[in-house]
């Protein structure tokens, strides 16, 4: 769902901090009580393995199903809007709903996934 200056409004963000670093935001839905997942992941525990144009922060969204690797190169974490930038599309986000420990939780885990400063990182 947009809000008023055509953002996807966030309702929750949830983090992973194991083997795994994952950032999901999620998004509403048009489906009334339903959410899509905008997922951020990092492996860096098994990066080695990828050649380089594999390694990153892979982006995908719940709701597509596209077979194209799409990977971070831009994040601004901030509120009440946050914007992410891809490979292949630009998400632009209401994070003003979402409690502020998540948030500080998200800032965490993007400043890990950023250890070889992959990406561009801001934080608001």
């Amino acid at each position: 769902m947009k809000t008023q200056k055509n953002r996807e409004r966030v309702t929750f963000i949830t983090t992973e901090d194991g083997d795994d670093l994952i950032v999901s935001f999620a998004i509403e839905d048009d489906e009334p009580g339903e959410i899509v997942s905008l997922i951020l992941l990092r492996t860096p525990k098994y990066e080695s393995l990828l050649v380089e144009g594999e390694r990153g922060v892979s982006v995908s969204l719940e709701s597509e199903f596209d077979d194209n690797e799409d990977y971070l190169r831009r994040i601004r974490l901030g509120t009440p809007a946050t914007t992410i930038e891809t490979t292949c599309k630009r998400y632009e986000l209401d994070v003003s709903r979402v409690d502020s420990s998540e948030l500080k939780a998200a800032r965490q885990i993007l400043r890990r996934m950023n250890f070889d400063r992959r990406f561009v990182l801001e934080l608001g």
